[in-house]
């Protein structure tokens, strides 16, 4: 489909106030901030434009829809970047009608003149604040929200989309002390190479197979390829009982573990690349409590 190309879009609510809960995305050859503010460029491929700013969305406009069905946005995401802005102020029925793409990487329309399926394999990314103010848990600043207030924003979002989400991580306030840090971190060429050697492990661990990454394996291939060192076992039944967490998010738990191996070359899974995957699932955590 020539409307369905490789492409970053982004869909914003309302204007953000405050970093809270974020999974951030490095867009390889493009530094952090170069695309100015507001604006993510995609960069994957020469002559591409890739660049989507609709100002928001409703659930026609974001799965796809019309008398004549049309795709939507996590359509045209297809094999690129979906960045829902401040979350919880989505439409819950809106976000709730993603959990079928995001499983199955496609998205069927059905009107009376018959059904038709669109592809939707896309990486989501999205934000959102801790709390209505944005100011939970700032150390600077006071938060005027109830618990109440709270806990409804939050209720927002449903446990099986979030469930549906691999990462999940709070992201704080960033002092002055680092901003104004002279010393450079890992640039996006470095996480390139590195990205580029974890996916040639995935590609000759996958040969033949319908999964070309670990993101897509099924439960088999996730009890074939990812099998545990006896303390990482220990530790993965710990954060099961004790943070309640569900089947899908084990599986989840369990592919991201199995990247951040291949990241650093590793055949087996540790206990450490284990703690990390699960760090990951801050919202898992009741971290609002």
């Amino acid at each position: 489909h020539d409307i369905v190309r490789q492409r970053l879009v982004r869909v914003r609510s309302r204007p953000r106030r405050h970093a809270g809960v974020r999974a951030g995305v490095r867009v390889p050859g493009r530094e952090p901030g170069s695309a100015g503010p507001g604006v993510f460029r995609h960069a994957r491929r020469a002559g591409d434009g890739g660049t989507r700013t609709p100002g928001g969305a409703g659930e026609a406009g974001l799965v796809g829809g019309g008398s004549i069905p049309a795709p939507g946005e996590i359509s045209l995401a297809h094999n690129g970047i979906l960045f829902l802005d401040e979350l919880p102020e989505f439409n819950r029925r809106t976000l709730e009608v993603m959990r079928q793409p995001l499983e199955e990487a496609c998205v069927t329309i059905s009107r009376a003149i018959g059904s038709v399926t669109f592809p939707a394999n896309l990486m989501l990314v999205a934000a959102m604040n801790p709390c209505p103010c944005g100011f939970r848990g700032d150390p600077k600043r006071a938060c005027n929200c109830s618990p109440m207030q709270v806990e409804r924003y939050i209720g927002r979002i449903s446990g099986p989309l979030l469930d549906r989400i691999d990462i999940h991580v709070e992201v704080p306030n960033v002092p002055f002390r680092e901003l104004s840090n002279k010393a450079s971190g890992t640039d996006s060429s470095k996480m390139r190479d590195d990205v580029i050697v974890a996916r040639e492990m995935q590609t000759r661990r996958f040969a033949g197979q319908p999964a070309m990454v670990n993101g897509r394996m099924s439960p088999k291939q996730i009890r074939t390829y990812c099998k545990l060192e006896t303390d990482a076992e220990n530790l993965l039944k710990t954060a099961m009982e004790e943070m309640g967490l569900s089947a899908r998010a084990h599986d989840k738990i369990l592919r991201v573990s199995r990247t951040i191996a291949d990241l650093e070359q590793a055949d087996q899974i540790s206990a450490a690349h284990l703690s990390e995957a699960i760090n990951y699932r801050t919202l898992d955590r009741n971290y609002w409590q």
